[in-house]
């Protein structure tokens, strides 16, 4: 993979060095408030349309071990009846939300996330799976897929795995170098991330991803080369190379690690670039930012069919119109906005155990916020975007985004990308920089003076 960068990039990435959303939705989470809450949530359920496929989250934020890098909503229980009572929550949810939808909607995708998902036990994912089940329409085409931890996994995961229908698989593999287990505390061998995959499929997952992470502490090209190596002996159908995101002051467990033990942005560059032509001369095609997929995978086809889309476990093909989630912080996404259950743990249960709904927060959209919603989508998921075609189709008078024309100057000057009047195309040399593309149609972003201060990760 040989990119004709278009100027020095040690000049180019002090030039774009700042932090910027990951833009899995738009607007931001960080923009969501209390606005919207469980009222808004039901009626927005009420007017979903009969035509309408859903896609449901599961989020289960337990593990039984904490990694130190990690910024999921989640945290260490063992105890069984904490587990029973969290998932009771969840399927009373699932009750309630599907009582606001009022009829039996047809499931094309469902998620489970964490956390670990695994580690609830058999009887209560099965639990919660048949509640999904009685309340909604699956189909045999409907998809589900479960978040894996190789280190923990159950020894009856092959039977739990076929008990809820799993087709595809996502395993955190992170790095294998020792010196970088050592620093973020995850432990994890390839003969146990080899064996989880074995289970997986055995389980009846036809799809199998890896994820890994670059810009951790101690890790080098070097480093991330090896672990490389060694993942692709497991043939998996997807890979997820996402760059590490250091948040202390939002997730206080990474404040264990050692932040002169980062790389700095010119080697967390480096590892990225390295990185993917590796997994490019492997034989995967590379997809949006930071996925690649085997030129037969559903994710690849999308990526050549425009049907890629992008939620807030990434990258997609699942169909689902609308996505409803289940569990402490989950994200729902409705054509009318965004709503997100309560983060702690405790504060869901309340909610749920009071009658209620745990609805706390969300966003509403109005139709300036649809279109720049499709065209950071499109950015995201093609490289390119026809932005005077989305603002027709939305009614728009593309005028009002001139604004968003001015910061893409900057960008062009660069080389990061191309345009023909409103068709943006971005090269293999600005694919790093995809979320800087998005930015400048992100009508919230330079709110205030200090754009994403204390609340984004690096964007490189």
């Amino acid at each position: 993979m040989s990119i004709d960068w278009p100027m020095d990039t040690r000049s180019l990435l002090a030039k774009h060095n700042r932090r910027l959303p990951r833009y899995t939705s738009y607007p931001t989470a960080p923009l969501f408030d209390a606005r919207v809450g469980p009222e808004t949530m039901r009626a927005w359920l009420a007017e979903i349309p009969d035509t309408t496929h859903l896609s449901l989250y599961v989020h289960v934020p337990f593990c039984e071990r904490m990694c130190w890098f990690c910024g999921c909503n989640t945290s260490v229980v063992r105890s069984v009846a904490a587990l029973e009572r969290y998932a009771e929550a969840v399927q009373t949810e699932i009750g309630r939300l599907a009582a606001s939808v009022g009829r039996r909607l047809p499931v094309a995708h469902v998620h489970w996330g964490g956390g670990t998902p695994t580690s609830l036990p058999e009887p209560l994912m099965r639990a919660i799976d048949a509640e999904m089940r009685r309340r909604f329409s699956f189909e045999e085409a409907t998809e589900i897929a479960i978040e894996i931890d190789p280190r923990t996994l159950p020894g009856n995961a092959v039977a739990d795995f076929a008990a809820i229908g799993i087709g595809r698989a996502s395993l955190g593999v992170q790095d294998f170098a020792p010196a970088v287990q050592d620093a973020i505390g995850r432990h994890q061998s390839l003969a146990q991330t080899r064996a989880a995959a074995d289970a997986a499929r055995q389980g009846g997952a036809s799809s199998i991803n890896l994820d890994l992470i670059y810009g951790l502490p101690h890790q080098t090209v070097e480093s991330l080369e090896e672990t490389i190596h060694s993942v692709l002996t497991l043939e998996p159908d997807r890979i997820a190379l996402f760059g590490y995101a250091h948040v202390p002051w939002l997730k206080k467990r990474q404040q264990i690690l050692a932040e002169q033990a980062l790389p700095d942005i010119e080697a967390r560059f480096a590892q990225q670039q390295r990185a993917a032509e590796l997994l490019v001369r492997a034989g995967y095609r590379r997809i949006g930012l930071d996925h690649f997929a085997k030129p037969d995978d559903r994710m690849a086809e999308a990526s050549d069919s425009g049907a890629l889309s992008r939620n807030f476990q990434g990258y997609t093909v699942d169909g689902g119109d609308v996505l409803i989630g289940f569990g402490a912080s989950s994200i729902s996404s409705l054509p009318q906005g965004y709503v997100q259950n309560a983060s702690g743990t405790a504060d869901y249960l309340a909610a749920i155990e009071a009658g209620g709904l745990a609805t706390v927060r969300g966003v509403a959209l109005d139709p300036q916020d649809h279109l720049r919603r499709a065209i950071i989508e499109r950015i995201m998921c093609d490289c390119r975007v026809d932005v005077a075609t989305l603002a027709r189709e939305a009614g728009i008078d593309v005028t009002t985004l001139d604004g968003a024309a001015e910061k893409l100057n900057a960008l062009e000057e660069d080389g990061l990308i191309r345009r023909d009047g409103w068709t943006i195309t971005i090269p293999e040399a600005g694919r790093p920089f995809l979320r800087h593309v998005a930015a400048c149609f992100d009508a919230y972003l330079d709110a205030n003076s200090t754009p994403g201060a204390k609340r984004h990760a690096a964007a490189i």
